[in-house]
């Protein structure tokens, strides 16, 4: 085998499409975009769903159906790495707490706390939700946890 006899694959490469290269080329004069209208003009395209200012088929034809999306709960989550990381031996911590330390910002429908991380101080924690995780490092570094009624 020699490099000059190597080639590719047949059908893997093709020959390009040379557009307004006289008539006889095949893509000669218009250069295959028809003659005149919109999308013959230098930038001339139109977005996917335009059907020339008709009311596209996507808002003519009715909305059916039910998503569960309105109904669902957005977590507030942190790990125990960062509950050590920032608070005190022996604080109480609470979406209040984790809020005026600027750990949970915006809008949530609760606070769950993940066991990402090692944890020696103890806490008194009060949040919505916890990991199993979480609250077997809580327990063993002497802290207690506390969760309201299922959400």
């Amino acid at each position: 085998m020699r490099l000059d006899t190597l080639s590719p694959n047949v059908g893997s490469k093709h020959r390009i499409k040379r557009l307004g290269c006289g008539e006889s080329s095949g893509h000669g004069k218009t250069s295959g975009k028809g003659h005149k209208g919109q999308k013959a003009r230098a930038g001339g395209t139109v977005r996917h769903g335009f059907e020339g200012g008709q009311m596209p088929i996507y808002r003519r034809l009715p909305k059916k159906g039910f998503n569960n999306a309105a109904f669902c709960y957005n977590w507030a989550s942190l790990n125990v790495s960062t509950l050590e990381e920032v608070f005190e031996d022996g604080d109480e911590i609470n979406e209040v707490t984790l809020r005026e330390a600027n750990l949970v910002k915006g809008r949530w429908d609760g606070v769950k706390i993940l066991g990402f991380g090692e944890i020696t101080k103890k806490f008194t924690v009060n949040v919505d939700r916890i990991s199993a995780s979480a609250k077997a490092k809580i327990e063993a570094a002497g802290g207690t946890v506390t969760t309201p009624a299922a959400k």
